[in-house]
C-alpha cells in the first residue's frame, strides 16, 4: 500500500501523523478496527500484508480490550517487523533500540505486552531515574504461527519458536522452543505439541 493511501486510511481511524507515518511501511489489505496508536518518529515499523490491528472490543472475539494496539519505536536503531497475516488484539509492542520481529500468521491475544527493554537500569536504584541502560536492550523474535494468549508479557531478549503457544497471563523471560505449549510466571515448557 502506498504512503498516500495508507495515510488516507489512517487519518480516519488511527492516531498517526505524517512525520510518524513516513517511518511506517504498510502492507496490502491492512485491516484496522478501532483506533490504534502508531508512533515511530525514529526507527521503523514494517507491517505485512493482511495484518489485523484490533483496538475495538466490538471486534475482539474473546474478551474486552483494556487498551488499543500501540506500536512504538523510540530510537533510530529501533525496528518493529510484523509478518503477513498477524492479528494483534489491543496491547503494546515497543522497541526502544532493537528489533522486535513477529512472524507470519501469529495471533496475539487481548492486551499482550512485548518490549525489547527494561527502560530503566535496574541497579543501583539511585540510577533508575536518569540512566536508561540501553546497552542491555535485546531483540525479541517471535516465530511464525505462534499464539500468544491474553495478557502475556514478552520481555527483552526472548525468542519464541514457530508454532508455539504461550498460555494466557504468562510472562516470558527466556527462550521457548518451537512446537510447544509454555505457561506460567516465568513461562516454562509444559509439553510438546503435535506428538
Amino acid at each position: 500500500m502506498g504512503l498516500e493511501k495508507a495515510l488516507g486510511l489512517l487519518s480516519k481511524c488511527c492516531i498517526c501523523y505524517y512525520k510518524v507515518a513516513s517511518n511506517v511501511k504498510f502492507g496490502r489489505k491492512l485491516q484496522i478496527y478501532g483506533v490504534p496508536v502508531i508512533r515511530s518518529p525514529r526507527g521503523r515499523v514494517v507491517i505485512g500484508d493482511g495484518v489485523q490491528l484490533i483496538s475495538s472490543s466490538w471486534r475482539a472475539s474473546a474478551a474486552a480490550l483494556a487498551s488499543r494496539v500501540r506500536l512504538r519505536t523510540l530510537r533510530e536503531s529501533a525496528r518493529i517487523e510484523i509478518g503477513d497475516g498477524v492479528g494483534i488484539n489491543g496491547g503494546s509492542v515497543t522497541a526502544r533500540s532493537g528489533l522486535i520481529r513477529i512472524g507470519k500468521n501469529t495471533m496475539i491475544g487481548p492486551d499482550c505486552l512485548i518490549m525489547d527493554s527494561d527502560f530503566h537500569i535496574p541497579w543501583p536504584p539511585e540510577s533508575r531515574y536518569y540512566y536508561p541502560g540501553e546497552e542491555v536492550d535485546a531483540d525479541v523474535l517471535i516465530g511464525a504461527y505462534v499464539w500468544l494468549g491474553a495478557r502475556c508479557i514478552i520481555l527483552k531478549g526472548v525468542t519464541i519458536g514457530d508454532n508455539s503457544i504461550i498460555a494466557a497471563g504468562s510472562i516470558v523471560v527466556g527462550n521457548i522452543p518451537e512446537n510447544c505449549l509454555a505457561a506460567g510466571v516465568p513461562a516454562v515448557v509444559k509439553r510438546k505439541l503435535g506428538e
